[in-house]
């Protein structure tokens, strides 16, 4: 299986990731799934009304569309997060749009919310099989703007909301032009209150989470934080990909568009959980970016996230990493 995995790093990102989830998938219709990766023991916990198999999770980007979450849960992941999705399918940015930098454990990406609509993981969440949490990241279709934007979020949540366990609103994809607008004052209260207004219509009582950038200022934090503690929110995602790549040892990639995920971003995304909680102590947070060994899973949550979501670090260590992190 390792030789398997290694071959499939060969070919290029994109298919790459096609092979690799496809394979996982017939794997698992063939039920020897835990035969090349056997499912951890893990003690249940309780957290923002679920009731979770264990603290770490999937985070939104992997399975964008719900085609894997059956094998993926078999994994043994505690939730998995799908998404980012859009009310219409849409291709993305022009390719090449990923980079991997195995030597420094990295990605830089630049898909741009490729996916195929929100009718189509809707009919996904409604065959799944898995019994565990399941989320789903919403955002914005890319030519939408000003009201049509907020309207792509509602949209969105009216068609999964009774689908899923918990909502994830995305704001901070930096490969949508002008997304990460939203984390300004004006426009964030606009969608904030725009969502509420949903869950107030379909009496929604199920998690609904803010995901956030890493490079938001201090001033722009505490704003953030301000609202989401005064809204039905129930807390934050910190964070997305960043897109200061200061830290790359390689200079070939810095002058690169697109998101930095993977190590160079585990200690900027760590900090952001220690300064939402030093800001509020008893907000929500799920922890994510940077995520390639146990200790940097701990790191996290002994930072003050509840859960821990991982996505590079299953890109580049493969299934495995989630019984080495969970062990």
């Amino acid at each position: 299986m390792n030789i398997l995995l290694k071959l499939i790093k060969v070919f290029p990102p994109e298919l790459s990731h096609t092979i690799a989830l496809n394979s996982l998938k017939i794997l698992y219709f063939l039920n020897l799934i835990h035969l090349f990766f056997p499912k951890p023991k893990t003690q249940k916990v309780s957290l923002f009304g679920m009731d979770l198999a264990n603290k770490l999770g999937i985070a939104a980007g992997l399975d964008k569309n719900g085609d894997f979450i059956d094998p993926l849960g078999a994994l043994g992941f505690g939730f998995i997060e799908v998404g980012t999705i859009t009310p219409l399918a849409q291709k993305g940015n022009p390719k090449p749009r990923i980079f991997r930098i195995f030597n420094e454990n990295a990605i830089i990406n630049r898909l741009g919310f490729n996916n195929k609509g929100v009718d189509h993981l809707v009919q996904k969440l409604k065959k799944r099989k898995f019994s565990g949490v399941v989320g789903v990241n919403i955002g914005a279709n890319k030519e939408s703007t000003g009201q049509d934007r907020i309207n792509d979020y509602l949209s969105c949540f009216r068609k999964v909301h009774e689908f899923c366990d918990y909502i994830t609103v995305n704001i901070s994809s930096p490969n949508t032009p002008n997304l990460r607008d939203l984390h300004q004052s004006d426009n964030l209260i606009d969608l904030l209150n725009a969502i509420e207004g949903e869950i107030k219509k379909v009496n929604f009582v199920k998690p609904i989470f803010l995901k956030i950038s890493p490079d938001e200022s201090r001033e722009s934090l505490e704003f953030i934080i301000q609202a989401v503690d005064e809204s039905g929110f129930s807390g934050l995602i910190a964070t997305n990909t960043t897109i200061n790549k200061d830290n790359l040892q390689n200079s070939n990639y810095k002058e690169l568009t697109g998101g930095l995920s993977g190590k160079p971003l585990m200690n900027k995304a760590t900090k952001t959980i220690i300064d939402i909680k030093n800001i509020s102590p008893n907000i929500g947070v799920i922890g994510v970016g940077g995520v390639m060994s146990r200790e940097d899973f701990h790191e996290k949550l002994n930072s003050g996230a509840c859960l821990v979501q991982i996505y590079t670090g299953f890109i580049i260590h493969g299934p495995k990493i989630v019984n080495e992190l969970l062990k």
